[in-house]
Parts: C-alpha cells; structure tokens; sequence
C-alpha cells in the first residue's frame, strides 16, 4: 500500500442483540410514558373525563413506542446507507489502486522493453561498425598491397583503390594522403617510365583533392613531400596547409598559379626546372631558402601577407616578381639571379634586405614600392639596374653596392637621402643617380658614391 493511501478501519458487523435491546428500550420507553399518563388520569374527579384521559395516555404511548420504533428504524437505515457508501468508494478505492498497479506493470514492461531494444541497437550498431571497420580494413590493407605490387599496372590499380577509399571514407582521408606522399618520397628507378606515370598518377590524385572549389576537396590533407621526386607537379588553384616541400627536385615544369597558402609553405633546398607562382596567396610564411631553379621563375601577381624568405638561393632562367606583394619582412639575402630579374611595380610592405645579393643581368624595379626599410647592401648588379619611378617611404641603403653596368634612378622618389657609402659603379654616360649623390671617380673604370 502506498505510504499517502488512508488506512481504513475494519468494518464490524452490528450484533443482534444490540437490536434487540434497542426495541426493549423502546418498549421501556413507551411504557413508562404510558404509566405516568395514566396515573396522571387516574386523579381526574369525574369518571368521563378519568376514561378520556385513560384512552389518550394509552395512544400517546404507542405513539412514543411507534415514534422510537421509527427512530431505531432511521438509524438502521443511515446505518445502512452509510455501509452501501463505505463499500462503493472501498471498491473504488480498490479499483483504482488496482488500476495504478497495472500502470505501473504496464510502464515498467514498457521500460524493460525500451531497453531491451537499445541494447539490442548499440549491438547492432557496435556489429556493424566493427563489420564496416574489418571491411574498411581490409580495403585499405588491400589497396596498400596493391601499390606495393612489382607492376606498374597494378600500382595504378592500388593509387585509384585509395583514392576510391578516401572518396568515400572522409576520416581515412589524412591517411591515405599520407600514405600517396611517402610513396613520392620513396627514390624512384632511373629512367622508368612506367613508374613515372605511376607518380605523376600519384600527383594528380593529391592535388585533385586539394582544389577547394571541386566537389572532391579533402580538406584534412596536408603534403609532406620532403626529399620526393616531382614530375611536372601541377599544383593549380590547389589549397596548401602547412606543406612541406624541403629538398624535393621538381622536374620539368612545376606551377602553383592561383594557389591558396594556408600556414607555412616550406620549399627550402628545393629544386626546379621551370616553376610558376603566379597569383598566389599565402598568408603565412613561405621559405625558399637555398633553392635552385635551373629554368624560368614567375611570381607575378602573387601576394605573400607574411613575408618571402629566399636566402642563398639561386635563379638560373629569367626571374619575374611583377606586381607581387610583399607583407611582412623579406628576404633575397646571398641570392644570385644569374638571367634577367623584373621586380617591377612590386610592393614591399614590410623591410626588404638583398644584401650580397648578386644580378648576373638586368635588375629591373621599375615602379616599385618600399614602404618599409630596403637593403641593398653589397649588392652586385651585374648589369643595368633599373629603379626609375621607385618609391621609398623608409631608409634605402646601398651601401657598397657593385654596378657593374648603368643605374637609372630617375624620377625616384625617397622620404629621406639613400645611403651610398663606398658603393661603386662602373664609369657609364648613362648613370642616373639620386638626387644629391656624391660621385668621385677612382679610376678610368670605377667611381665611387659617398654619402652627402
């Protein structure tokens, strides 16, 4: 029983005699009355009146009779109306507590059922899953094989397996991009040229993942190409994050035109044959330390936000910086460009220092723009040096810079005197010098700039 449901009293049923014993009160009760009525009418003087007292005492006695007859007869009935009631609401009571207890059955078999079925689901589940896991598994185990395979037929069959894994396996992405990267960092036989296909295969299917306007883009992959062998990489529109390029040899052509740079690009020691990298966008920083490009250069258009570092490298082929931005500090320090260099109307945001920095021909910053410091110390211009129309807003400094051909300086503009100090120029008619520039001539062949 509930702890708030009322404890009722045992019901006891009425004993005979108390009835009984209720009618000889009644009948005692009448005939006291009656005694006294007529004793009453016995003191009347004149007999009529005596007998009419008599007979009226005798009727008021049975009237108290018969009224406390009724009385016992309206209690009984009360009494029994009021047992007719305690029994309905004890049946509804009893009704309802039953009815609450088969709720409760009823809920708890629910419950039990409920429960039942969601550890019949999580097995389900948790079977499918490790059936899906083993199967994906194997798949990968299968593809992995593949690749290993002696033919080259059969490789590519494994590239597209892994590829056809990764398409429909998004978390298996990261590492199947990893796995095709350590299969282009593996040496590659000399003069194979079904292997070779292999890898350009290899390329195609990491860089068809990294456009982020393709459908198939695979955000979660990031290249560590570190040491690899390239053919001809074609890295257009692609996203980059964070990728690693150190040491690899980039063979043929390589281009990264219109490329997304998210993070540090790292291509230090890295070498090329032709590469372009015009149009693209870096925001973080990108290193070119120490690379060798054997044939043409071209960064037109691109914008690097957090600075360019190409130190100790060299540019063999005509070298193109047109129109590039430059963010935070770069630098081309010990670079040598051994053809023709254009930075023309390029934008150097941040500090720029080319110190020992050599031109083999032509250096050409026609229009640029240095709105941070710009160092050109030790800087060899092997032949003409074109600044015409440049504009300094900070320190310029060429101090014992070689011009080994005609410097033009015309309609330079500087917010404050160049330093030249001990640079020297080959004698030329054709010099243009700053505004100010103190020229002393050394000998028939070399003159010397000092500082005014």
């Amino acid at each position: 029983m509930a702890a708030d449901e009322p404890t009722e009293r045992q019901l006891r049923v009425m004993p005979w005699w108390l009835v009984l014993v209720g009618l000889l009160l009644a009948a005692a009760l009448g005939w006291l009355v009656l005694d006294l009525l007529l004793t009453e009418a016995d003191r009347a003087s004149q007999p009529d009146t005596r007998a009419t007292l008599r007979i009226d005492a005798i009727r008021t006695g049975l009237t108290v009779v018969a009224g406390t007859g009724g009385g016992l007869a309206l209690l009984l009935a009360a009494r029994r109306q009021w047992i007719t009631e305690r029994a309905q609401r004890h049946q509804e009571s009893v009704a309802a507590r039953d009815q609450a207890h088969r709720d409760r059955v009823q809920a708890h078999a629910e419950s039990v059922a409920e429960a039942a079925q969601r550890q019949q689901d999580r097995q389900s589940t948790a079977a499918e899953h490790d059936a899906a896991e083993r199967r994906l598994t194997e798949l990968y185990t299968r593809a992995v094989e593949l690749l290993g395979n002696d033919s080259a037929a059969v490789r590519l069959g494994g590239l597209h397996a892994l590829e056809r894994l990764g398409q429909d396996h998004p978390g298996q992405r990261p590492t199947i991009g990893a796995v095709l990267c350590a299969y282009l960092r593996m040496p590659a036989p000399d003069d194979e040229p079904r292997e070779t296909e292999v890898r350009r295969t290899a390329q195609r299917v990491l860089t068809r993942h990294l456009r982020a306007d393709d459908a198939a883009h695979w955000p979660e992959v990031a290249l560590d190409l570190t040491g690899a062998t390239l053919v001809d990489f074609d890295a257009t529109g692609c996203t980059l994050v964070d990728a690693n390029f150190t040491a690899t040899a980039f063979t043929g052509t390589t281009t990264f035109a219109g490329a997304t740079v998210r993070g540090r690009l790292q291509l230090g020691a890295a070498t090329f044959g032709d590469v372009v990298f015009e149009g693209v966008a870096a925001d973080g920083e990108v290193l070119l330390d120490g690379v060798r490009v054997s044939g043409q250069a071209t960064f037109d258009g691109a914008t690097f936000s957090d600075g360019l570092s190409c130190r100790r490298s060299t540019f063999s082929g005509h070298s193109s910086f047109r129109q590039v931005t430059f963010g935070q500090p770069t630098s081309f320090d010990a670079t040598r460009f051994e053809d023709s260099t254009t930075f023309r109307q390029a934008v150097f945001e941040g500090a720029l220092s080319m110190e020992h920095t050599e031109f083999g021909r032509s250096a050409n910053f026609h229009a640029a723009r240095f709105t941070n410091m710009a160092l050109f110390r030790w800087t060899v211009f092997g032949a003409e040096a074109l600044f015409d129309q440049a504009r300094f807003t900070d320190a310029a400094n060429f101090g014992r810079a070689r011009f080994h051909s005609m410097a033009s300086f015309r309609d330079t503009q500087f917010s404050r005197p160049p330093q030249v100090d001990q640079a020297r120029a080959v004698v030329d008619p054709g010099h243009r010098w700053p505004a100010g520039a103190v020229v002393q001539q050394l000998d028939d062949e070399w003159l010397l700039l000092v500082d005014c």
